[in-house]
């Protein structure tokens, strides 16, 4: 049973390599989708079992003789926007990217409002202070 389970795969891993091509615009969609699982990976870094389904589709399809717009179509009407890695600027996709540089500058007035208000005023001395002090510079 091992044995043929061995031979089988690799039969499919002997057959996929027979085209560089096809492996090349593989691995170029691959680069420019986002594993739906991982977190910051594309699908070409991610060896999750969703990501290694994905990656075989988009094969499938580029041996069909789809396009890589077809496919990122495709993929993009199946998942949404989420799944590519580098996503378009429209209003639904407005907060990714300027959410980094918003929470950015509030992290930067939070901070200046915490350093202001850890500044220690100088001390007023009183008028009894000032005699005493000018009694003992004396």
């Amino acid at each position: 049973m091992r044995a043929s389970l061995l031979a089988l795969a690799l039969l499919a891993g002997s057959a996929w390599a027979q085209d560089p091509v096809l492996d090349k615009r593989v691995a170029g969609l691959a680069h420019e989708l986002r594993c739906l699982v991982c977190q910051n990976q594309t699908l070409a870094e991610s060896n999750a079992p969703l990501a290694v389904d994905l990656r075989n589709q988009i094969r499938e399809q580029l041996k069909g003789g789809a396009s890589e717009r077809e496919v990122i179509d495709f993929m993009v009407a199946r998942y949404g926007d989420f799944v590519l890695y580098r996503p378009p600027l429209k209003a639904s996709t407005l907060a990714l990217w300027i959410g980094p540089f918003v929470l950015l500058l509030g992290g930067a007035l939070l901070l200046w409002r915490r350093i202001a208000r850890r500044r220690v005023p100088e001390p007023q001395l009183s008028d009894a202070d000032h005699a005493r002090a000018a009694k003992l510079l004396e």
